[in-house]
C-alpha cells in the first residue's frame, strides 16, 4: 500500500516526457497503480499469473452465473473451502475494486490449452469492454543455451536414461511437517524410481512467520538412495531440469507458474495442491488436460499423505502403461504449445497483437 505515492509521482514525471506510458502490473498491485486513471496518456494492463480456467471458475462461482453447457463442469470442481485465509480473501477483495481502471488483461497461458475458457471469460466480462491477450508461456521454452550446465542437477541428469527421473519441487510458498517429509522420503525410496528432490530448509517451517528450520530426512536415506535419487538443498534451475531429456515427471504443488512451465516442456505432473488456485489447477491438469495424477485430493487436505500413497503415485506415473500414455499426451501438448510461440502461432500472434495495440 505504501507504493502508491512513489508510483504516482514517477508516472506524473515520465508522462510529461513520453507520448504514451504502459503499466503492466500484478492484480495485487491494483491499489498502488490506481493513479493511472488521472493521467490521459497512461494505460494499465493486468498481468494474470493464474490460469484462465481458474479465473473463469472463480468468477462464475462468485457471481453464481449460469453458463450454458458449463454447469456440469463447475459441479465437478473441488471445494474452494480452505484455499486461503480470511485476511488473504479480504486483501484480494480490496484490490479488486481498483481493477476497473485497467485497459485490458494479459494471461500467461496459450490458446492451445485455454482457448475455450478465454472465450468464456470474455463472454462473462463483455460488459467491461476489456481487451485480452494470451501471450504465454512467458519463459523461454527452447533453452538452446543452458546457463547452468555445471549445475549438480544437470550433471546428474546427464547420466540417467531418457524420461526416467521424477523432479520434486514445491517452490517457496509451501512448507511440510517433519512427518510429511518423512513419508515423502519413504515413498520415494520404496518406489525405486529415479528422482531429484529439491528440499530446502524453507520447506520445513511456518512460511507466514518467516520461520525455516533444518530439514531432517530419515536416518541413512540419502546413502540408501545414492545413485537412484538426488537430494538438493539449494536453488535448482527448474526450467532446465524440466526440459532435460532424462526428466519424465514432476511432483508439484500445482501453482500456475510451475504448471505452465511443466506443460510447455511436455512433462506430466503428480499434483499435490496446498492452497489458493492450486486445487483448481490440479483439476485442470488431471481432468481437463489429462496429463497428470493426483497425490492428494483437496477434500483430504487435512489427512497425512502416507508413504504407500506416494509410492503408488510415483510408480504409476513413472513405471506403468498408464504413466506412459500420460507422458505421451504431455509431450504432444508441450510440442503444440511450443509451436504456438513460433511465427504464425497463436501465442506469437497474441503477443504481436498486444505490442501493436500499445504502440498504436
Amino acid at each position: 500500500m505504501l507504493l502508491r505515492n512513489p508510483i504516482a509521482s514517477f508516472l506524473r514525471d515520465i508522462s510529461s516526457k513520453a507520448r504514451r506510458i504502459i503499466v503492466v502490473h500484478d492484480p495485487l498491485m491494483s491499489y498502488n497503480v490506481q493513479d493511472v486513471s488521472s493521467l490521459s496518456n497512461v494505460e494499465s494492463y493486468v498481468f494474470n499469473c493464474i490460469s484462465v480456467f481458474t479465473s473463469f471458475c472463480w468468477l462464475s462461482l462468485s457471481r453464481s452465473m449460469s453458463m450454458q453447457h458449463e454447469e456440469e463442469l463447475l459441479e465437478k470442481l473441488p471445494s474452494l473451502e480452505g484455499i486461503m485465509t480470511d485476511e488473504g480473501r479480504d486483501f484480494l477483495t480490496y484490490q479488486h475494486q481498483y481493477m476497473d481502471i485497467r485497459s485490458g488483461d494479459i494471461h500467461n497461458t496459450s490458446k492451445v490449452i485455454e482457448g475455450k475458457f478465454l472465450d468464456l471469460l470474455a463472454q462473462a466480462e463483455i460488459h467491461l469492454n476489456k481487451k485480452q491477450w494470451a501471450i504465454g508461456p512467458i519463459l523461454p521454452n527452447k533453452l538452446d543455451h543452458i546457463s547452468n550446465r555445471n549445475d549438480i542437477c544437470l550433471e546428474w541428469l546427464n547420466k540417467q536414461p531418457p524420461r526416467s527421473v521424477l523432479f520434486i519441487s514445491f517452490r517457496t510458498t509451501i512448507s511440510f511437517s517433519d512427518r510429511e517429509i518423512k513419508e515423502l522420503a519413504m515413498g520415494l525410496e520404496q518406489s525405486k524410481q529415479r528422482f531429484i528432490w529439491v528440499l530446502r530448509d524453507a520447506d520445513r517451517g511456518d512460511i507466514f512467520k518467516g520461520e525455516a528450520r533444518k530439514v531432517e530426512l530419515p536416518e541413512g536415506f540419502e546413502e540408501r538412495v545414492k545413485g537412484v535419487g538426488l537430494v538438493v538443498r539449494e536453488w535448482a534451475p527448474q526450467p532446465e531440469i524440466l526440459v532435460h531429456s532424462s526428466t519424465g515427471g514432476f511432483m508439484s504443488h500445482c501453482g500456475w507458474n510451475s504448471c505452465i512451465e511443466s506443460i510447455t516442456m511436455g512433462v506430466p505432473i503428480a499434483v499435490w495442491p496446498m492452497h489458493s488456485d492450486q486445487p483448481i489447477n490440479a483439476f485442470f491438469v488431471t481432468e481437463m488436460l489429462k496429463i497428470g495424477l493426483i497425490v492428494r485430493e483437496w477434500e483430504k487436505r487435512e489427512e497425512l499423505v502416507n508413504a504407500s500413497t506416494i509410492e503408488n503415485v510415483v510408480r504409476k506415473l513413472m513405471a506403468s502403461e498408464e504413466g506412459d500414455l500420460i507422458r505421451k499426451r504431455a509431450e504432444e501438448l508441450g510440442e503444440a504449445i511450443r509451436q504456438s510461440t513460433e511465427k504464425g502461432g497463436a501465442s506469437r500472434m497474441e503477443l504481436d497483437s498486444f505490442i501493436t495495440h500499445i504502440t498504436r
